[in-house]
């Protein structure tokens, strides 16, 4: 039987197989196996194919029909009223796909049974966005009564966010389960904290099975949004070598060395409320807000694709979409391995 929650598993072929065992044993011993793992190849890869056909961007066609109108509608009232809360929203999708998968966690109130995942170092006092949640799963009910997971919700509203900010539209697979537990040590061991460094970045990122360049498209998600003080003080007053004298002077500020934890930074000074590639040109001119940022572009691997985005728009635009489908796919819960909430805050 297919075991379904996991993420992009590495499945290797047939002949990767053959040729470890000849390696490993005779010639005689590896004869009799060789018929029973290519049996096992074929259940591996077969739950492969299982898990990629479970997500399918027609999963509520008879269900919900109208779900992906009510979800842009109550994001374009949204956005338009605060263009920062398309930035947040897709936030708390990132946040939610990596801790144990895209399975709507980091909604969930804690319980006596749990600690859930907003109070996390990298999410307490930052993750914004449940009430915007809340009113969406609210309208869909409304219509589609105990049909559409939260996790589906979150993921199109993170669509909507980037595409509603002038960003690339994609068509998102769905037919995810909302998970019924949340954890804080998985949330604080497996979210990237703004001084993270390059190798930490491409290590956590990896054990997603996204690769560095995955990585630097999605960072690209900081061309809006804003950022706490706390964040990048440390940047701006101790990181001469890595940043622009003037535009830390600027940050300088509105964070002073003490106090104004949560004054707030745009990611981007150039187009803060507009989703484009002006984030990788502000690391090509050592101007990236966060420590997190600008190691993306500082004489390392990352480098050649900062540049590459920074010059192309278009290229970034299909790279992130790219990542952002594969996120997607990090580990979704299907049948009995998740519910249907009928409140994003709360287990059933």
């Amino acid at each position: 039987m297919c075991i379904y929650r996991h993420p992009f598993n590495y499945y290797p072929t047939i002949s990767m197989l053959q040729d470890r065992i000849t390696k490993d044993m005779s010639s005689s011993s590896a004869s009799r196996y060789l018929a029973k793992i290519y049996v096992f190849w074929l259940i591996l890869t077969s739950c492969n194919n299982s898990i990629n056909a479970q997500l399918t961007p027609t999963f509520y066609a008879k269900t919900c029909p109208n779900l992906q109108n009510i979800v842009r509608g109550t994001m374009s009232k949204a956005v338009a009223k605060e263009p920062r809360m398309g930035a947040s929203i897709l936030r708390l999708f990132f946040h939610d796909c990596f801790v144990n998968g895209c399975d709507a966690s980091i909604l969930l109130n804690d319980t006596p049974s749990f600690k859930g995942e907003k109070t996390a170092f990298a999410n307490q006092n930052s993750l914004r966005g449940f009430k915007l949640i809340d009113t969406i799963k609210r309208n869909v009910e409304g219509v589609c009564k105990g049909k559409v997971s939260c996790a589906d919700i979150l993921a199109l509203a993170a669509r909507d966010s980037v595409s509603l900010l002038g960003g690339p539209t994609w068509t998102v697979p769905l037919g995810r389960k909302d998970a019924r537990i949340a954890s804080l040590s998985a949330a604080n061991a497996n979210l990237p904290p703004p001084t993270a460094n390059l190798t930490t970045l491409i290590s956590l990122f990896a054990t997603k099975n996204l690769t560095a360049r995955d990585m630097t498209a999605l960072s690209g998600a900081h061309t809006i949004g804003m950022a706490r003080c706390t964040t990048f003080r440390f940047r701006i007053y101790n990181e001469p070598n890595n940043i622009n004298a003037n535009f830390a002077t600027t940050k300088m500020s509105n964070c002073p060395s003490l106090g104004g934890d949560n004054n707030l930074a745009p990611l981007d000074m150039s187009t803060p409320n507009h989703f484009d590639n002006g984030y990788f040109k502000n690391l090509m001119s050592k101007q990236g807000l966060l420590h997190s940022d600008q190691v993306l572009f500082n004489g390392g691997s990352q480098d050649p694709w900062v540049r590459l985005y920074g010059r192309s728009n278009y290229v970034f635009a299909k790279d992130f979409v790219n990542a952002m489908l594969k996120m997607g796919n990090i580990s979704p819960l299907f049948g009995s391995l998740g519910e249907i909430r009928r409140h994003c805050r709360f287990v059933n």
